[in-house]
């Protein structure tokens, strides 16, 4: 759980008390000294198992939120300043949103000259931010976006300032690709990566499925939603029997429509979140003796 908060006090059996403390739940007795373990007592008390049920459903709730905001970034979805402040209220939602780094989005997309950590929502003043000469300031705009760190300038240097006022978060330490500008070099990054061994098809399988990334047919698959189109990166990971060896794919990139993008054609958040996937699959071979 997020924090080090702890909620209100409930009556539990004779003499004691419970409560929810930073996701795991707690007692203390009768005179208000808070317990090191559990009462065995108390193991089946309705109000433990009452607590046992919040803090699930809180845990899926962040859970929810951590994957809601990542889609926001990963496919440039502007939400509105209205959907910001009704969220803000919401322990979890404003734990993943501070920090972030959001800027107003008008008909010509993000504005990235007016990007800011954000640090406050306000229904009457608006979003507040400190943005990246370290100055305080409120953006008003209908919609705002949570633009994705290879759209960034100066990325690097961005790291250094969020590290020293204490603001990282999961977006700026993404790891991010960014597109090389010739074809040689973006051949390059494919082969890099293609032909990752698995010892096991289904250590290969588990992997993509690990990390977030669906699996249908042999093919790990992760979409993307960039200038109005739905773009899928994708990589072979073979159909073989669970304990046969197994290899990788090319990373490939397709339209809507499944036809094949030449990768000049592929936009910078889909080309950085295809190789990604590419890299991150890689990085889980079974490694031999010759690259150890």
């Amino acid at each position: 759980m997020n924090g080090d908060t702890t909620t209100g006090w409930l009556p539990a059996g004779s003499g004691y008390e419970v409560a929810l403390s930073s996701g795991r739940i707690v007692a203390r007795n009768a005179q208000d000294v808070r317990l090191k373990a559990m009462p065995a007592a108390l193991k089946d008390d309705r109000a433990v198992a009452g607590l046992r049920q919040l803090r699930d459903w809180l845990a899926r709730h962040e859970a929810q939120v951590r994957a809601d905001v990542e889609r926001w970034m990963v496919h440039s979805l502007p939400v509105t300043a209205r959907l910001l402040a009704t969220v803000w209220a919401d322990d979890a939602w404003r734990a993943e949103l501070r920090d972030l780094i959001v800027t107003p989005y008008g008909a010509d997309g993000p504005d990235l000259a007016r990007a800011g950590f954000l640090r406050d929502v306000d229904p009457d003043r608006g979003v507040g931010v400190v943005d990246l000469d370290g100055e305080s300031a409120w953006l008003s705009a209908e919609r705002f976006t949570v633009p994705h760190p290879v759209l960034l300038a100066d990325l690097d240097e961005l790291r250094e300032f969020a590290v020293e006022l204490n603001m990282g978060s999961s977006q700026l330490f993404r790891d991010v690709h960014g597109k090389p500008a010739d074809a040689a070099g973006q051949a390059a990054v494919i082969a890099a990566y293609e032909g990752a061994h698995y010892a096991q098809q289904r250590l290969l399988t588990s992997r993509a499925i690990a990390l977030g990334y669906p699996v249908r047919g042999g093919t790990v698959r992760c979409r993307i939603w960039e200038d109005g189109r739905s773009i899928d990166a994708t990589v072979w990971a073979g159909e073989s029997y669970p304990g046969e060896p197994a290899w990788t794919g090319a990373l490939q990139f397709a339209d809507a429509q499944g036809r094949a993008m030449p990768t000049a054609d592929v936009p910078p958040i889909a080309w950085s979140e295809g190789v990604r996937l590419a890299a991150a699959l890689h990085a889980g071979r079974t490694v031999t003796e010759e690259e150890s």
